[in-house]
């Protein structure tokens, strides 16, 4: 008799589990494809590609971004190397004042020198930082106007009554949501990595 209520609290947690299996099986997914289930949009419709992904996975932006990262670094390098060496000279003409082991007026002159190389040096760095400016400014420039072309050309065959970017991952602007249908970024990449293989022949 005292196995009587153990019986039906097993029966009963089992009950349970089967409910809820059972509810979980029979509940519609709600994920939506992450695919636009290749539904290509007609001619008119406004269509949007991720500029992100663009600039991501376009060869000629990995191409221009690397060159620009190599020069850079080269700029970058010797930006350093100018750096440490007036540091270093700065440093070497403390420790001899500190020791008194020059005269006032060597002292002066080593000092004027100094402050000489000191603006020389802010000036040759604002001048390569400008450099580095530049060359990200005519990489963008240079990316920019291959998708530009590009999407005018493709418009100009699948006819598009608009085509949008989109960008970011947190609340995408200016498109926040839409129809995956209408994304045509795949598209996008797809012709512009075969004009740039093309361009590169």
């Amino acid at each position: 008799m005292k196995k009587t209520p153990l019986i039906l609290s097993i029966v009963a947690l089992a009950g349970v589990v089967v409910l809820a299996v059972l509810m979980l099986v029979s509940r519609p997914s709600s994920k939506k494809a992450t695919v636009n289930s290749g539904v290509t949009p007609e001619a008119g419709a406004i269509v949007y590609f991720n500029l992100d992904r663009v600039l991501s996975e376009y060869d000629m932006a990995n191409d221009l971004r690397s060159v620009v990262e190599t020069k850079v670094e080269s700029i970058n390098q010797e930006v350093t190397r100018r750096g440490s060496k007036l540091d270093s000279d700065a440093k070497s003409f403390q420790d001899k004042m500190d020791k008194g082991l020059l005269t006032r007026s060597v002292a002066e002159a080593q000092y004027q020198k100094l402050q000489e190389q000191q603006a020389a040096f802010q000036n040759y760095a604002a001048e390569k930082e400008q450099e580095i400016a530049e060359e990200q400014a005519v990489m963008m420039n240079q990316l920019a106007d291959a998708i530009k072309t590009f999407v005018d050309e493709y418009n100009a065959e699948k006819q598009y009554a608009m085509i949008l970017t989109t960008q970011g991952d947190v609340l995408p602007a200016p498109i926040v949501t839409a129809d995956e249908a209408l994304d045509i970024t795949d598209d996008i990449l797809e012709g512009l990595n075969a004009a740039y293989v093309e361009s590169k022949k």
